[in-house]
């Protein structure tokens, strides 16, 4: 484990001799780089979830939560890259999340609550961009071979070697391009999915539209809630820090370019596919659209020309988003095995990094094999972690190092939101753990059907 912070309170100079910071989060990129690994960060294949998410919601109430996240988050990220420029002009730059933290609330046990959080997402997101990678070839293969006989396991095992592979790509910065490419894939996939959408619901064979919530009031309130912790995971990164390393110094006022880059993605793919699939779907819309519109019984719902190219999209795009949450992990890696007194490709620091990255990728393919309904799980971290490190920290750090009067608007508001939010955050936990246990029977060790 990382060491925890000490007195010094992370002055610029000890960033020569750390190897995570030197290797890993260099700082070297512009604003739209960090557009990029934020978008990456965000907007991926769970956007397709968002109609699933209204289902529990209802219009008006879906459309307040999801603008709501909205402003909320692009508030919190703002306040959190405000944070980390007046500690830089103190001469405290900080390159990670975890000493942010500790540094502005003094707190050396912080530390160790952000780095497990952190690599409780991070890890859960790795292990679950595998597994809808390995889906998406497995889509792909029955549908070329519906008699075929290669299972989930084995397409996971594919898509591990490929993210071996990519793995040893050394720094953040180095995926600035593959993160362009995966902000154009986001907005590929999107307009195909709503394309498809829109064209079914103006169709003769447009399904039966009911909006209707669940019958029993109790029933209403979990649903409402799980949507709502499915909503704040999609939003969720909870590496803001680490991706504002990757700016080159001075970072004052690039973070908020790059915030507004990511939202105008945002904008057009989050409205544009909870819109069209709870209108076209209703109370019917599945947890990922595409099993809408590609049903198990009977014809698909769309041409499939359309649904192979998204399908296509999604599965590059995995890549990229399993590269961005792996960048924690190899940080903490090569600052504690890389030699900074040697260049970055030198035999001394490629072995470890080769040995170390490969060793990850094939614990976290593993874990997608093995566990085929992490959705459920990873469901469960997600309230339990976004929440707490993009909705309640960012306010409690701009208020423990900007001090606004207790009389301000400022503080109240942030108070608010933590409040709100940790509240929420709760319920939601609350929620997501006993759809674990109502789905436990299905669950299944190395199984190729994955739990909806």
């Amino acid at each position: 484990m990382a060491d925890p912070p000490r007195s010094d309170m992370f002055p610029s100079s000890r960033l020569d001799s750390d190897a995570g910071a030197l290797f890993v989060l260099q700082s070297k990129g512009e604003w739209w780089h960090a557009g990029f690994h934020l978008t990456t960060a965000i907007v991926g294949p769970t956007i397709l979830t968002l109609p699933y998410a209204f289902r529990g919601l209802g219009w008006w109430l879906g459309f307040v939560c999801l603008t709501t996240m909205g402003l909320v988050t692009f508030y919190a990220y703002y306040l959190m890259s405000k944070v980390l420029d007046h500690c830089e002009k103190s001469g405290r730059r900080h390159i990670r999340f975890r000493e942010l933290a500790a540094d502005v609330l003094g707190s050396g046990w912080m530390f160790y609550v952000v780095i497990f959080i952190q690599t409780a997402i991070n890890t859960g997101i790795a292990i679950g961009a595998i597994l809808l990678a390995g889906q998406c070839l497995e889509i792909m293969y029955s549908s070329l071979f519906p008699q075929g006989a290669l299972k989930l396991y084995e397409f996971i095992a594919m898509v591990t070697v490929v993210m071996i592979v990519l793995s040893q790509l050394p720094s953040f910065h180095s995926l600035r391009h593959i993160n362009c490419v995966s902000l154009l894939l986001s907005l590929g996939y999107t307009f195909l999915v709503v394309a498809a959408c829109i064209n079914l619901g103006l169709s003769k064979h447009a399904p039966k539209r009911e909006y209707s919530l669940e019958p029993s009031d109790s029933g209403r309130v979990f649903s409402a809630f799980t949507s709502i912790s499915i909503i704040a995971a999609i939003f969720g990164n909870g590496i803001l820090p680490e991706i504002q390393a990757t700016l080159a110094p001075p970072a004052t006022g690039k973070m908020l370019k790059g915030l507004i880059l990511c939202y105008s993605v945002i904008f057009f793919t989050f409205y544009s596919a909870a819109v069209s699939g709870y209108w076209v779907f209703g109370s019917n819309s599945s947890s990922n659209i595409l099993k809408n519109l590609m049903p198990d019984q009977g014809p698909t719902l769309a041409p499939i020309v359309v649904i192979g190219l998204a399908v296509i999209f999604i599965l590059l795009q995995l890549f990229a988003i399993g590269l961005v949450y792996s960048q924690v992990a190899y940080e903490i890696m090569e600052k504690k095995s890389a030699d900074t007194t040697q260049g970055m490709f030198s035999r001394r620091n490629l072995v470890p990094r080769l040995i170390l990255r490969t060793l990850y990728m094939a614990f976290c393919g593993f874990m997608a094999a093995m566990l085929p309904f992490f959705g459920d799980i990873n469901a469960v971290v997600g309230a339990f972690g976004f929440i707490p490190l993009d909705f309640v920290l960012p306010m409690l750090l701009y208020n423990m190092t900007y001090k606004p009067t207790k009389k301000s608007f400022t503080y109240w508001i942030n108070m608010t939101i933590m409040v709100v939010f940790t509240c929420a955050g709760l319920m939601g936990a609350f929620s997501s753990v006993r759809k674990l246990v109502l789905d436990a029977n299905k669950f299944k060790l190395f199984s190729s059907d994955v739990v909806d």
